[in-house]
């Protein structure tokens, strides 16, 4: 019987207290690193998402970038997105919206397929991009039979 994949991995790094995503957003370091969603406060590990340098705002940046909807092509963006419009009443729910008059924006879209995710994230924090890029292949690799949603592996 294979281990729950969080206890796999909570060997592999000094991991951050989970926090909801909206908060992760506001506390997340601007550091690279890894971090990891889960649906729901006590949910299964469902994404491994790595975050470089970027400008400068490292994990928090990357995480912003989802909460803005404006990442639904990549990653945990698009496994967000593409679960909201798997699911048929919230579907229903935006065409009501829209024969409402109230079309919304992608990027809206995006924000609102978060809220209904329920993520909670940890993180860990990496020395630069390389090493969290290191940190995310062995974490995958050590999960590669657990079901998760990232496409890359």
């Amino acid at each position: 019987m294979k281990p729950p994949a969080l206890e796999v991995v909570r060997q592999l790094a000094d991991w951050s207290h989970w926090v909801p995503f909206a908060a992760a957003r506001e506390s997340a370091p601007q550091v690279p690193g890894v971090y990891l969603a889960r649906e729901g406060a006590t949910g299964d590990l469902v994404y491994v998402g790595m975050a470089g340098e970027r400008r400068g705002q490292g994990i928090r940046g990357r995480l912003t970038v989802y909460a803005r909807g404006k990442a639904l092509a990549s990653g945990l963006g698009e496994a967000v997105l593409d679960r909201a419009l798997a699911d048929s009443q919230w579907l229903h729910d935006r065409v009501r919206e829209v024969d409402g008059g109230h079309a919304r924006r992608a990027t809206q879209w995006g924000v609102i397929a978060f809220e209904r995710a329920d993520l909670h994230v940890s993180w860990a924090v990496a020395a630069d991009g390389p090493a969290a890029r290191t940190l995310e292949k062995e974490i995958l690799s050590a999960l590669a039979e657990h079901a998760l949603w990232n496409r890359l592996r």
